[in-house]
């Protein structure tokens, strides 16, 4: 029987689980149960997640956590974070807490421009080119005004359009690079249109237009987040040793790329988490930040740390186009709730905010792995998660986490261990 299907969005969400029940489900009666399970009770709200994406069956929950205790330029936050690693959201909390009593993070957005493509081919004389889009950059400017209006009263708008002869790399290709200030918008929908509509006028004999679409490489959206203490405020047994292996650590990632990516990806952790919180892209965050960490040409760390003077200081620098106006921000509810727990932050102060959260899930990363290691904390989620598998009970789990406290957790020993208690 062909399982290929036409007209599958037309179907009612009930006609698409039934359809999916006979084809893929016929033995497992129960999955439908939990698809349904998944359903949010307020059919008001259900139809706004259902209308979210196209051809929705049920929801996908991730958890929903918060980080206290977090001091970003002298004021202080609690942080939401949606993620399903464990330890992040209790790396994040321990992280705030150990710098809200050394002076707390210290953050600065040093650019906000985003950026659009027109790519084209032209065979013709890049002389005359040249002067064929000089004629008509003011023109350029005017196709978009309908679209840049209510931007340009929020103090935005397009901030340039350059032509950019890029035959060296590819025969006969130029781009129209068009920057951009979006304000408190991502701006996703707005730059496109713009580019549209710039294509549209940018008309000459030759010019063979390929696409037009915005750039999540945004190199000059830039945010930086700092922590910085005297050494020995740092704490511990001895603080400069620790200060210096934590300080090698980050070399390493600097120079190492196989490092540099498992590094950084813990980074993406803390960001990540407060991106999905707030409604915002985390793919495009991702892709503009590792494209970032690659552009001196090799693939290193996004955070640096210096030992100086008596002074340990660990910062990041990471590109971050987000927003707080648009999209899911102003639909989704728990967005929503988000940006208020935030205290309705400006998309450059949530900048500052998810770039704190990266750095103090890369300094609780860099200390486990300097000091205790990383596997202490893991291994005590790995082992809950193993007994929530095996439906332990509460006085199960603690008599189990009570016997691996000092014992290694692997599945197996975890399983034999469970099976003789209840016996």
């Amino acid at each position: 029987m062909s399982k290929i299907i036409s007209g599958f969005s037309k179907l009612t969400k009930q006609e698409k689980i039934d359809w999916l029940s006979k084809n893929y489900f016929s033995s497992q009666p129960e999955i439908i149960q939990t698809l349904k399970q998944y359903w949010n009770a307020d059919e008001k709200l259900q139809q706004l997640h259902d209308d979210f994406i196209e051809n929705t069956i049920s929801n996908f929950y991730l958890p929903y956590g918060v980080a206290p205790n977090f001091v970003i330029n002298g004021n202080h936050y609690v942080i939401p974070m949606v993620v399903e690693e464990s330890s992040v959201v209790a790396a994040a909390s321990l992280v705030a807490k150990f710098w809200s009593t050394r002076g707390g993070f210290k953050t600065e957005v040093i650019s906000t421009t985003k950026i659009g493509q027109v790519h084209f081919m032209y065979q013709g004389n890049a002389d005359d080119l040249k002067r064929y889009f000089n004629q008509q950059k003011e023109n350029l400017f005017n196709a978009t005004a309908s679209i840049t209006k209510n931007m340009e009263k929020r103090g935005g708008g397009i901030l340039d359009i350059k032509l950019v002869d890029k035959t060296d790399k590819l025969d006969n290709y130029y781009q129209l690079h068009v920057t951009f200030e979006t304000k408190d918008s991502m701006g996703a929908n707005f730059i496109n249109s713009c580019l549209e509509a710039i294509a549209k006028a940018f008309r000459k004999e030759g010019v063979e237009i390929v696409m037009s679409i915005l750039s999540n490489y945004v190199p000059n959206c830039l945010v930086r987040a700092e922590v910085s203490c005297k050494i020995e405020e740092l704490g511990g047994e001895n603080p400069q040793q620790f200060a210096e292996k934590f300080r090698q650590a980050v070399q390493i990632a600097e120079i190492e790329p196989y490092r540099a990516v498992t590094h950084n990806k813990g980074i993406m952790n803390g960001i990540d988490a407060v991106v999905l919180a707030t409604g915002n892209d985390f793919r495009a965050i991702e892709a503009g930040a590792h494209a970032y960490a690659s552009r001196n040409g090799s693939y290193s760390s996004l955070t640096h740390c210096e030992i100086k003077n008596g002074l340990f200081r660990f910062w990041i620098e990471i590109p971050l186009a987000i927003g707080t106006v648009g999209g899911l921000t102003a639909l989704h509810p728990m967005a929503k709730l988000s940006l208020d727990m935030l205290q309705n932050p400006s998309a450059p102060e949530l900048m500052q905010i998810i770039a704190t959260a990266g750095l103090a899930q890369n300094f609780a990363a860099l200390r486990a792995l300097t000091t205790s290691g990383i596997q202490e904390g893991h291994m005590k989620m790995h082992l809950m998660n193993i007994l929530n598998q095996l439906q332990a009970n509460r006085e199960e789990k603690e008599l189990m986490v009570a016997y691996f406290k000092d014992k290694t957790v692997s599945h197996s020993a975890v399983v034999e261990k469970f099976n003789e208690l209840k016996k």
